[in-house]
């Protein structure tokens, strides 16, 4: 039986009230233990949003998610936000850096939200990840003083200062060039290996996706179908990806 991380079980979500958009249908998905699964579909999919549901940013309408064994049906806020800040961490396309701060400032911030002000314990493990990252020359350069793909492994290691089970990343490479965009996924690959991380990534880049573990592929709020990449040559993820489209069967929605 697989060790999952994160389970969901018929998760909707509805925007709105008078004129409701209803964007995920019923969603039913297992995530297992410190693997790298892939969100991929056509823009306006669903993926962002369920990517925000997992990640327990943006309550599901309905259904259940379980991470780690804690259910978020129904959960006080507070718990919810003390979970999400001692288990998850997160790197989006566009990093939410502070320019007022500097490299290690930013790193820090996740712990300086939950805890105060850092240790001495702390402080060292800032500087061993931004070792890891690269980016021991400039840590106390300000954000706005370093490059697009310096900015990325910031957020990459600010997700990692609290030592997170997961990680939620959205298009983290999207805003990049190819090169500086490949080093950024070989990190996040290295760091779901060898820390034993759990990794969701949206992305619309195929090419990225087949480096995953798993393909999820959404097609207008609903799961069309799941790739097992780690059971298949990448040769045959991607022709199973560009062989035939992904149709739904008719769900008698309007």
């Amino acid at each position: 039986m697989a060790d999952n991380m994160i389970q969901v079980k018929r998760l909707n979500k509805v925007y709105g009230t008078t004129i409701q958009t209803h964007v995920l249908f019923d969603i039913e998905l297992e995530i297992e233990r410190n693997t790298f699964t892939a969100l991929i579909g056509p823009s306006g999919s669903g993926k962002s949003t369920l990517l925000n549901c997992l990640g327990l940013l943006d309550p599901p309408t309905s259904g259940k998610i379980v991470i780690d064994g804690q259910s978020f049906s129904d959960i006080n806020v507070n718990k919810l936000a003390s979970f999400r800040n001692e288990n998850i961490g997160f790197v989006f396309q566009f990093h939410h850096l502070l320019p007022e701060f500097t490299v290690f400032e930013n790193i820090l911030m996740p712990h300086w939200i939950k805890s105060g002000r850092p240790g001495q314990d702390l402080i060292e493990e800032a500087n061993r990840l931004i070792d890891r990252v690269g980016l021991g020359d400039i840590k106390n350069k300000y954000v706005t003083q370093i490059s697009g793909g310096q900015q990325q492994r910031v957020s990459i290691a600010r997700a990692l200062i609290n030592r997170p089970k997961v990680i939620f990343a959205d298009e983290p490479t999207g805003n990049l060039d190819r090169e500086t965009g490949a080093k950024v996924l070989d990190l996040l690959r290295e760091i779901n290996r060898e820390n034993n991380t759990t990794l969701v990534m949206v992305t619309h880049d195929r090419e990225v996706a087949i480096r995953s573990d798993r393909i999820i592929e959404l097609v207008d709020g609903r799961i069309c179908r799941s790739i097992d990449v780690r059971s298949s040559s990448k040769e045959s993820a991607v022709e199973m990806l560009e062989s035939r489209a992904c149709v739904l069967p008719d769900s008698g929605q309007t």
